[in-house]
C-alpha cells in the first residue's frame, strides 16, 4: 500500500514540489510527504491540530533517518481527511520551531490514503 501511496504522490505532485530533505530553512515552499502523526489538543488548551509528516513511510527493519515536518493548523481541533497514512502535497511558510522545520495553516491537498486493515 505504501508504494501505491508514493506512486500517487510522484503523479500528483508537481515539478516545483520539493522533497522533504530539501527543505530551507526557512521560506515559502511546495513539498510532498507521508502524515506519520497527529496530535490532538485537550479541551482545556488553545485550539490547534498538528501533523508529523515524513519523506517516505518507515517499513519494519528500515533504519535510514526520515525527514520530518510538522504542519500546525491554528484555530482548529481538527482538520477532515488529515490521518496517519495520508498523502498530502502542502504549500506554505517554513520555520524552524523547536529545532523541526514547521509549517502554520499550509494550503494542502489530500493526495491519497491507505487503506485500514
Amino acid at each position: 500500500m505504501a508504494d501505491k501511496a508514493a506512486r500517487a504522490a510522484a503523479a500528483h505532485g508537481s515539478s516545483a514540489s520539493l522533497p522533504l530533505t530539501e527543505l530551507p530553512v526557512r521560506g515559502r515552499v511546495d513539498c510532498t510527504g507521508f502524515i506519520e502523526s497527529v496530535t490532538y489538543q485537550p479541551a482545556n488548551e488553545q485550539a490547534h491540530f498538528s501533523a508529523i509528516v515524513v519523506d517516505r513511510i518507515a517499513h519494519r527493519g528500515d533504519t535510514g533517518p526520515l525527514t520530518r515536518l510538522r504542519v500546525i493548523w491554528l484555530g482548529r481541533r481538527k482538520v477532515p481527511g488529515i490521518e496517519p497514512g495520508t498523502v498530502l502535497r502542502l504549500e506554505g511558510m517554513v520555520t524552524p520551531k523547536d529545532g523541526m522545520p514547521t509549517m502554520f495553516n499550509p494550503r494542502y491537498e489530500i493526495l491519497s490514503r491507505q487503506e485500514h486493515q
